[in-house]
């Protein structure tokens, strides 16, 4: 489960789609599916999942000084929870 979901993906936007929504984004591994990201995700924060969304994010073309080259490839998966389900990443 731990090899599945990498980290929650905490932004203004995905903090206001927590807010009204109820979903929440994670970076998952690439070749994680829908099931095993909604199972991780039930198991280790103990919430009910509704439905999990994922795309691929695209390389992008980064730059410093003159060397070019590219961000990495990942996947993010966005995750709704049932009514009354939520969690905490920022605590205090």
């Amino acid at each position: 489960m731990f090899d599945i979901i990498k980290r929650p993906i905490i932004t203004e936007k995905n903090t206001l789609k927590a807010n009204l929504y109820n979903e929440y984004a994670f970076e998952v591994a690439i070749n994680a599916n829908r099931k095993q990201i909604k199972h991780a995700v039930e198991k280790l924060f103990d919430v009910k999942v509704l439905r999990v969304n994922t795309l691929i994010a695209r390389k992008e073309s980064r730059r410093l000084g003159r060397v070019a080259g590219k961000r990495k490839l990942w996947k993010k998966a966005i995750v709704k929870l049932k009514e009354g389900d939520k969690f905490d990443f920022v605590a205090g």
